[in-house]
């Protein structure tokens, strides 16, 4: 009786060892999710962030600074022409408050007066070809802005030829006119004709003489006539 525990108990053992070298082997601990690895992605993420605001500013700040170079950083047009065009000038020393400067210039055959240079050009063109030559010169069709600018002129032209004006109305109702530098223009004016403007249809300005008198005109913008250019002067 003692023998077959003991035999059993031994049989029982070996059986117990025999499943467990059959069984398969614990598994492995999972390994934790490391709190570094965690950061690394974080970081990765706000670099990219960070470049792509950069970038976006960049582009920002480039734009900008094209926009503020076309509008402010380029010499008036009628002073950069002017040298340009105009190889011969005609110069004044002067007490100048610009600094750095001591002469006022014209080019040649124009008549200087306070800070412009005129031009009375002897060909008859529309008013369009008129402000195209204009243009041509660094200049632009005459805007009058005072009474005594307008005696200045007076003094220059001939009573048989009417000259085009820096002066349009490009809706044609005569009451929208419009000088061609933007400059404001002031309805109450006293110098046109008595009775001008007259006709919708003729929607750009000449300077003329009629009965004894000089006055401005609506007329056909398509008529050829003289026309009077206009510029600021050039400081040396």
């Amino acid at each position: 009786m003692t023998s077959e525990i003991t035999y059993a108990e031994v049989r029982f053992q070996n059986q117990s060892n025999s499943s467990d070298a059959n069984s398969d082997p614990p598994a492995a601990p999972k390994e934790k999710t490391s709190p570094q690895k965690s950061n690394s992605g974080f970081t990765k993420q706000l670099l990219v962030s960070l470049l792509i605001l950069l970038l976006l500013l960049a582009i920002s700040f480039f734009t900008a600074f094209i926009i503020f170079f076309q509008r402010y950083s380029q010499i008036p047009k009628e002073k950069t022409n002017a040298k340009i065009f105009h190889e011969k000038l005609t110069c004044e020393k002067r007490n100048l408050t610009v600094e750095g400067k001591s002469w006022d210039c014209c080019p040649e055959k124009w008549i200087a007066f306070n800070t412009s240079c005129y031009f009375i050009s002897p060909e008859a063109k529309s008013w369009n070809e008129s402000e195209k030559n204009c243009c041509g010169m660094g200049a632009h069709l005459l805007v009058i802005n005072t009474v005594e600018e307008q005696k200045l002129i007076l003094t220059h032209v001939q009573q048989e030829f009417a000259y085009y004006l820096g002066l349009s109305d490009p809706e044609g109702n005569n009451d929208q006119w419009q000088w061609i530098d933007h400059s404001p223009y002031n309805k109450n004016v006293k110098l046109w004709h008595p009775g001008e403007p007259s006709n919708p249809k003729e929607r750009c300005v000449t300077l003329n003489y009629r009965k004894k008198n000089w006055g401005w005109n609506d007329i056909n913008c398509k008529q050829k006539e003289h026309s009077i250019c206009k510029m600021l002067k050039i400081y040396l």
